[in-house]
């Protein structure tokens, strides 16, 4: 396809994704880029969040944290440390894990490592806004 991008996202466990698509949006560690086709080589760290990307005018989620993505001629990748399809996101475990992160939070006093904590709470939240993202899109 002329006027697409291949998307590839894999993590240390396993290819995630392989896609043409039109469209990226992703969670860079300096905020959010997107990519277009016949784009300029990119490099960029990755942050917790959504990346998103779009086929025939639908949008799909896919939660990463951690890792890093490159663009270079016709190609995306994502060498994330977790990549999870929108469809994969087990809510009930990531709300469980943002209460678990909001009630360590709020023992304040108590020995916390907050940069760890905060973390967990990015991502539990981040997933849940994945799948539900996702569940609204219908693309799960």
């Amino acid at each position: 396809m002329a006027n697409t991008i291949l998307l590839e996202i894999v993590t240390p466990d396993r290819k995630v994704l392989s896609e043409d698509v039109e469209y990226v949006g992703a969670p860079g560690a300096l905020g959010e880029f997107g990519v277009l086709p016949n784009h300029i080589p990119f490099l960029s760290a990755l942050g917790i969040g959504n990346l998103y990307y779009k086929i025939g005018g639908k949008t799909f989620y896919v939660f990463v944290a951690g890792g890093f993505a490159e663009v270079s001629g016709t190609k995306m990748t994502v060498l994330a440390e977790v990549a999870e399809l929108a469809s994969e996101i087990d809510i009930d475990r990531a709300r469980k894990a943002r209460e678990r992160a909001e009630q360590r939070s709020a023992k304040a006093k108590e020995n916390v490592d907050w940069a760890r904590n905060q973390a967990a709470l990015r991502r539990a939240v981040a997933r849940m806004s994945c799948r539900e993202s996702g569940s609204r899109s219908g693309t799960c």
